[in-house]
């Protein structure tokens, strides 16, 4: 399965790269529309973090620093 870029002209969609297709060779075409959020996509999958929860975190984190790796 290849993904390529393409635009749609009114009847037809044209490649933005080389395809390896034969002549009318059956395909199938998956329509993705751009994101719509033009500054941060990706903010729809990050939330927000207690303060108590990003502490306790850190400490934790602050508990693998004491690990001797001379121990392994």
């Amino acid at each position: 399965m290849d993904t390529i870029k393409a635009y749609f002209n009114g009847s037809v969609f044209v490649p933005l790269t080389s395809v390896n297709v034969k002549i009318n060779q059956p395909v199938l075409i998956t329509i993705l529309e751009p994101a719509k959020s033009s500054s941060n996509c990706y903010s729809d999958f990050f939330g927000t973090l207690p303060a108590e929860d990003f502490i306790e975190i850190v400490e934790a984190l602050k508990d693998t620093e004491k690990v001797d790796v001379d121990e392994w």
